[in-house]
């Protein structure tokens, strides 16, 4: 199949020019103006509109057994509604049970994402550890692609990763080659202050933020990134919530550590006061970990945004209908925990950030896009609009508005964290592996329309960890006997 974008202004990164994009088999094959297309090429004007790298959203739960539930959107509905607002690829996560091999969690994941739209990658949770573990990962690293590890220091009693374990996946991930990915709150914590406020009496959603105060996010990332430091190995902390936790990763950044942060675009807009709402179902259906925070830490991000000591945003899109919220009705710390976005992310950080002049339009495509292809390496083939990259591409209007609604969006569940929203920038189109999949009224993709794409491993990574140890090798002193 060939598609010509014609007429548009192409925006990356890095750049901002007038050309046509012109896609075949998947690729992107010519870039400029009076281009020679095939007979029967379909066509997508671009008129007045922005030509943009497709979005990349790093951290999605599709169809993922959680708190005695599942989420609402699978591998079809979920990148479905993503493709709807310009995402074109997800990279999801593996949970392994923590009495489970990583492998065979792996496996039952390829069989559930078989149905995806568009592309999509997996990260994997690491939730035990033992000799199995230790050479799955290596598995996974060269038979299957995956170069990032996943760390829950959150959800005692379910995925909680102690200390230890968590340092013996660290050092394997670094040896080979791999990024850890680390869910930043102390879980002990957590659960000592859940227990001490149901035995006050808070019962409703208020609890929840209340149980992870914002000094619980910042120590953990602390105590994360110091691990990190000793092993000498890269890390990437999920959900970037406040102050604390960005102040944290600054300091680690400016003193030369490899150190990556994600922040979500809800915790961008949206603030503490929703858990306080009168009505307790719309309290229930903002309840996630970490929690908003109060407004002052927005700020914050943004400014972390524009410094570039955050580089990523996400939705951690993690849907639940009230049904499911309603689990927790009298005990918050039972109530699902996540929200979806992934159709809005875009829209609504173009609204907040480029409209009111916190971020260029190049800053956007990097923080949608183009970092996290950089960060999870597949850049260019990703996160690029150049000959040779796949063929994602959203035609952007940067002047168009729409009012998000649960009434109208198309992720499966019947709550929206955005409800009553009036964004500007919308997807006019998307583009996906070649295809016009999204003409701004309808999904035209089919079930298994998507790939699985493979993320090789970091070998410079390796290299410098081992340059590392040349300079400062162990040591032992020599002692006189007795």
């Amino acid at each position: 199949m060939s598609t010509l974008i014609r007429g548009g202004t192409v925006v990356t990164a890095d750049e901002r020019y007038r050309a046509d994009v012109h896609c075949a088999e998947g690729k992107i094959q010519e870039i400029g103006t009076g281009l020679d297309v095939p007979a029967g090429t379909a066509t997508v004007d671009a008129g007045d509109a922005l030509v943009m790298p497709g979005g990349i959203d790093p951290h999605t739960h599709m169809e993922t057994p959680f708190m005695d539930t599942v989420t609402g959107d699978d591998f079809y509905t979920g990148p479905a509604a993503g493709l709807s607002g310009g995402t074109t690829m997800i990279i999801d996560f593996v949970i392994p049970a923590p009495d489970q091999r990583p492998m065979d969690a792996y496996r039952i994941w390829q069989q559930r994402a078989a149905k995806a739209p568009s592309d999509y990658s997996f990260h994997v949770a690491i939730t035990n550890w033992n000799d199995e573990i230790h050479e799955d990962m290596e598995t996974l690293t060269r038979d299957h692609g995956v170069n990032s590890f996943k760390h829950f220091m959150a959800y005692k009693g379910e995925v909680m990763l102690d200390a230890e374990k968590m340092m013996h996946s660290f050092a394997r991930a670094r040896d080979l080659g791999a990024l850890c990915t680390v869910h930043c709150e102390d879980g002990h914590l957590v659960w000592m202050m859940q227990q001490e406020l149901l035995k006050a009496g808070v019962t409703g959603p208020e609890g929840h933020p209340q149980s992870r105060p914002p000094e619980v996010e910042g120590e953990a990332t602390n105590r994360a990134i110091r691990i990190a430091q000793l092993l000498k190995a890269p890390i990437y902390i999920v959900h970037v919530t406040c102050r604390e936790s960005l102040e944290a990763i600054t300091r680690a950044r400016l003193e030369g550590q490899r150190v990556y942060g994600e922040c979500l675009a809800q915790h961008l807009v949206i603030d503490e006061s929703v858990y306080y709402d009168p009505d307790p179902e719309v309290a229930r259906g903002y309840v996630m970990s970490p929690p908003f925070r109060p407004k002052d830490h927005q700020e914050d991000l943004w400014r972390g945004l524009q410094s570039g000591n955050l580089q990523t945003t996400a939705t951690d899109h993690c849907a639940y209908c009230n049904w499911q919220k309603e689990m927790g009705k009298d005990d918050f710390s039972r109530i699902p925990n996540g929200t979806s976005g992934v159709e809005d992310r875009m829209s609504v950080i173009w609204d907040q950030g480029v409209e009111t002049g916190r971020i260029t339009a190049n800053e956007y495509v990097a923080i949608t896009s183009a970092n996290a292809a950089k960060i999870f390496n597949v850049y260019p083939r990703k996160g690029a609009i150049r000959v040779g990259a796949d063929a994602d591409i959203v035609v952007w209007d940067p002047k168009a508005t729409r009012t998000i609604s649960a009434k109208t969006h198309l992720q499966n569940n019947d709550f929206n964290i955005y409800e009553g929203m009036t964004v500007t920038g919308v997807a006019r189109a998307t583009v996906s592996r070649g295809r016009h999949v999204w003409d701004g009224s309808e999904i035209r993709a089919d079930q298994g329309d998507g790939a699985y794409v493979e993320r090789p491993t970091f070998p410079a990574i390796f290299d410098a960890v081992n340059t590392l140890r040349a300079r400062h090798p162990f040591r032992s002193v020599e002692r006189p006997a007795g």
